[in-house]
């Protein structure tokens, strides 16, 4: 049964060709010998086939014995040589085709490592890995099948139809209109099964969704008593797919038969009449018993040929979608502004070094070619700050507000306040649309991303860990820390203890996001990242959020050791862990609506004081 491809027809042809053609070219040779190895493939099996025709009127019917063996060693020799041609041309295109797809995988990941977080916000992280699955999966299969399928399959149509003409145009008439038959019975019959294909993966998906849906939800459903209601809607979709899917099987199981029932039914009216022109002198026996096994052939290159080409329609579609991704707008980065290790003499003036001291500077270079080093101390200031998402729909509206280096600035406000937009736009994971965001004095625009980031430690709110080790998760903030330095940023934030009980300690095996650990452990492997990176500013994104009451308290002497001489950023939930802040910005629909110290804030009794008695609620 031929494969069936669910992916739509490519929107833009020529331009995906040209793209893939690329990747190609940088194999061009390889190509070529590719092209050579399967047209000679195709013409060595055309060319034993004629042999048929002298072997049988020069040697058979003239008994000429040795004649005969000559010529049928020579047909086994032409034979091998197709066979040697085979093996060559799928060995070396299968090691062309894995080349070409490192080197596409290879760039559509590190295109995904330059763009902006907006193209991720927009797109499931499901949509973004059928890129590096299913869509590189279709195109490796076609380079490595269907290209030189088409090929060959190509030469051996137009190769027999050029040789029965001819053998005998007059008979070509008969074979002609029945390898058209052949043609447009196979491309109906593939428009059916694939409208059917794609209903029943639509029919596919919706069943699977709504059986993981109830087994993850059994306890709803034996609560409210919804067993049979649910067993009918499950009997529904159910049926909907056996349908769709009968009518896909139908179609495509019925077209190798009836194809190779039509070409049977060819070859014997080709036979008939043949035998009528060979009796009537109009055609030799030799060239008889050739048309016929070319007629016999003719069946199987057309149904590849179609199903072949239609496959890498599909794959070009598949293709298409990577280089969709591949021509997104990149992060835009103009910044010219670095960070560089600083020594201190002993008048306190700063100058560049290689060493590790402690000390960064901005390295800020100007147009008359001098640069400047401004010690990075972690002062970041906003300036009537207005920012959207989507245009047209602000979310922040004219923030101002200013950390000055050591201090800390707490966040709090319901959800979609714009919290964690603002500390998103220190990290320049996107851009305001008006205003300005200083850092140390410089305009963060000016800095490069990655320096930029260098100096920023952040813990998020949903923790993310690695495939690893518990050590190597908490040196992925900074890779060059020493074992003692892990222990060290483990014991401050407090993590210290439950990694030793576990049964490897440090060299535990985290799979599937820590899956084996609790929520709370996780978020204390966050922080100790966030620790080891040493930041002089310090992002805290609902830090304890997963954290319980108890576990919050034996961490808040760590935090404190962590934040202490940095400029920190909150955001939490529990107002308790922010009373100790220089400064707490309350902040309803984008806007900063209250601001000052805890009890500056209680004083006024505002929104503050009212989430702080239990008066309103943070949603």
């Amino acid at each position: 049964m031929a494969r069936q491809m669910n992916y739509k027809r490519p929107k833009d042809l020529k331009r995906t060709v040209t793209k893939l053609m690329a990747y190609l070219g940088n194999h061009k040779f390889a190509m070529f010998i590719v092209a050579i190895l399967v047209i000679l493939s195709a013409g060595v099996n055309l060319a034993g086939t004629y042999m048929l025709k002298p072997t049988i009127n020069s040697f058979i019917l003239t008994k000429d014995l040795m004649g005969l063996m000559k010529m049928v060693a020579t047909m086994g020799g032409i034979y091998l040589a197709g066979v040697l041609c085979t093996l060559g041309y799928t060995q070396l295109m299968v090691k062309m085709a894995q080349q070409i797809i490192k080197e596409i995988r290879s760039d559509l990941f590190a295109k995904t490592q330059n763009l902006p977080l907006r193209y991720f916000d927009a797109r499931t992280h499901g949509e973004l890995m059928s890129r590096f699955t299913n869509d590189i999966d279709v195109v490796a299969d076609a380079l490595n099948n269907s290209f030189t399928a088409v090929i060959n399959n190509f030469v051996m149509i137009t190769g027999t139809v050029i040789i029965i003409v001819v053998l005998n145009w007059r008979l070509s008439i008969v074979v002609l209109i029945a390898m058209l038959l052949m043609t447009l019975f196979i491309q109906t019959s593939g428009k059916k099964s694939k409208h059917y294909f794609n209903k029943q993966q639509k029919y596919i998906g919706s069943l699977n969704g709504f059986i993981e849906e109830m087994v993850e939800g059994q306890k709803v459903v034996k609560v409210f008593n919804h067993e049979e209601k649910d067993f009918e809607e499950f009997v529904r979709r159910n049926e909907l797919l056996r349908e769709s899917a009968t009518e896909a099987l139908t179609y495509s199981g019925i077209m190798v038969p009836v194809v190779v029932s039509m070409s049977y039914l060819n070859y014997a009216i080709s036979a008939m009449i043949g035998g009528f022109f060979s009796i009537a002198g109009l055609m030799d026996l030799g060239s008889l018993a050739a048309y016929l096994v070319y007629v016999r052939q003719t069946a199987m290159p057309i149904n590849q040929f179609t199903q072949q080409i239609n496959f890498i329609l599909a794959a070009m579609s598949g293709a298409e979608r990577i280089f969709e991704m591949m021509d997104e707008a990149e992060e835009i980065d103009q910044g010219i502004v670095t960070l560089v290790r600083v020594c201190k003499d002993e008048n306190g003036v700063m100058h560049e070094c290689d060493t590790t001291t402690g000390h960064w500077a901005w390295r800020h270079p100007h147009s008359d070619g001098s640069a400047e080093l401004v010690e990075l101390k972690g002062d970041v200031r906003f300036k009537d700050v207005v920012f959207s998402y989507d245009t047209g729909h602000e979310i922040l509206h004219g923030i101002n507000l200013y950390a000055k280096p050591g201090q800390k600035i707490a966040f709090v406000g319901a959800t979609g306040a714009g919290k964690t937009t603002i500390t998103n736009l220190i990290n320049r994971f996107y851009e305001v649309d008006s205003g300005s965001i200083t850092y140390d004095g410089i305009d963060v625009k000016l800095i490069k991303k990655d320096d930029l980031r260098r100096s920023l430690g952040m813990v998020l709110q949903d923790t993310h860990l690695f495939t690893g080790t518990i050590a190597d998760n908490i040196r992925y903030g900074n890779l060059y820390a020493s074992d003692e330095d892990v222990i060290k940023a483990a014991k401050l934030a407090n993590a210290d203890s439950f990694i030793r009980r576990l049964p490897d300690g440090y060299q535990t095996m985290l799979h599937s996001d820590g899956a084996n650990l609790s929520q709370g452990q996780r978020q204390l492997l966050a922080i100790a990242r966030a620790a080891i990176a040493d930041p002089p500013v310090l992002i805290l994104d609902e830090a304890t959020s997963s954290i319980d009451t108890r576990t919050e308290k034996l961490i808040e002497k760590g935090m404190d050791s962590l934040m202490e001489g940095r400029t920190v950023f909150v955001i939490a939930h529990r107002l308790s862990t922010v009373r100790n802040s220089k400064a707490i910005m309350v902040l309803d629909q984008g806007r900063i609506i209250e601001r000052g110290s805890h009890d500056e804030l209680i004083a006024q009794e505002g929104t503050y004081y009212k989430l702080y008695t239990g008066q309103f609620e943070l949603s």
